[in-house]
């Protein structure tokens, strides 16, 4: 993936030797995100469900000495414990932990259009992805963020998850899920901040991005705003090059706005 080159050069250099984890990285936005890192000079940690069956993961770490593969699924939190030991095995701290996995759809589960096709099952699957799985990688990562170093911990969420922002209603599992995460960031942003002054925490919005999980929803998405992965990642670090702690508790959309809880 070839850089677009339309961040600055000093932001491009911010994560030169400092090392990074990516939590949902085996296509998508987090496939990017990894690549955008590695061409930083960054040492990455990449986690995926499957690391076995992650062909484009497992190509460029062959490619690459600084990318390590790692197995976590988000719904099993023993892998998250797991995950974690192997990182803090190998190095003392992360400067940037990005939690990017997320459902809206699989199989038979589907936003929910309307109050009846609300689905138990479906809730419970689409929280533990959304909210609680981003919450238990925090719970097991958090001391590897908190050091002498600036670090940034940054969850991807969804302007749709916004209470303040939601004016089509609908998507209640996705929406309420999103909500849930971003309140758990909100509360990871205080706790953390008691324990280390130089870490941030952030949520983002990634805009519509030219993934799986937004394919059958973008048609109507205006060109201007239906972004690839490549530039995708490349808007989610330029806002991450530019936080610091007093940025921390905050949400902000692909172009740096912040959007209300």
């Amino acid at each position: 993936m070839a850089s677009t080159g339309w961040f600055s050069k000093r932001m491009s250099s911010q994560f030169t030797n400092q090392i990074a984890f990516v939590q949902g990285a085996s296509r998508g936005i987090g496939f990017a995100l990894v690549d955008r890192l590695l061409a930083r000079g960054a040492r990455v940690y990449a986690s995926c469900r499957e690391p076995e069956q992650a062909d484009q993961l497992q190509a460029l770490a062959a490619q690459n000495d600084a990318l390590r593969v790692v197995r976590l699924n988000v719904e099993d939190e023993a892998t998250v414990e797991q995950a974690a030991r192997y990182v803090a095995d190998q190095v003392d701290r992360v400067h940037l932990l990005m939690n990017v996995a997320g459902l809206l759809h699989d199989g038979a589960l589907k936003p929910e259009k309307k109050l009846s096709m609300v689905e138990p099952a479906h809730l419970h699957r689409v929280f533990a992805v959304n909210a609680f799985g981003p919450l238990l990688v925090a719970k097991h990562f958090s001391h590897l963020l908190i050091h002498d170093e600036p670090a940034v911990l940054a969850n991807l969420s969804a302007r749709v998850g916004s209470i303040g922002d939601n004016r089509l209603g609908g998507w209640y599992a996705y929406r309420a899920s999103k909500a849930a995460q971003n309140m758990f960031t909100a509360n990871l942003a205080i706790e953390l901040a008691r324990r280390g002054k130089n870490l941030s925490v952030i949520a983002l919005h990634p805009g519509t991005v030219e993934t799986d999980l937004s394919a059958p929803f973008r048609a109507r998405v205006p060109s201007e705003r239906l972004f690839d992965v490549c530039r995708a990642a490349d808007q989610l670090l330029a806002i991450v090059d530019r936080t610091t702690p007093e940025h921390t508790g905050r949400f902000y959309a692909w172009d740096g706005s912040e959007i209300p809880w």
